[in-house]
């Protein structure tokens, strides 16, 4: 391993990372890989359907991710699609005050 700086700024080793993984389609390649692996079915509501999101949502978002990454190490197909399920009667009440 390299060494490195105790002055190192987080933020701009995360940029780092972060454009990284971009330019490179990290993400892309690590659904690729298992791709003909034993599916892993994951069913995520549409996000924050009543409003902005809370702490709530992003709690329960990074326990979703963190599910996902696991079972993807673990060698399954863990795509990512959010939208299987739905809302309901509060997305109803939603479009019905819109549409007036």
């Amino acid at each position: 391993m390299n060494e490195v700086s105790p002055r190192v700024s987080s933020d701009e080793l995360e940029r780092e990372v972060l454009l990284y993984w971009d330019e490179n389609k990290i993400f892309e390649k690590s659904l690729e890989q298992n791709k003909d692996k034993p599916p892993f079915t994951f069913y995520d509501g549409p996000p924050y359907a009543t409003g902005k999101p809370h702490y709530g949502h992003i709690l329960i978002s990074a326990i979703k991710d963190t599910v996902l990454r696991y079972k993807t190490m673990q060698g399954y197909y863990a795509s990512r699609r959010v939208g299987w399920d739905t809302h309901g009667l509060p997305i109803e009440n939603i479009v019905e005050k819109e549409l007036g």
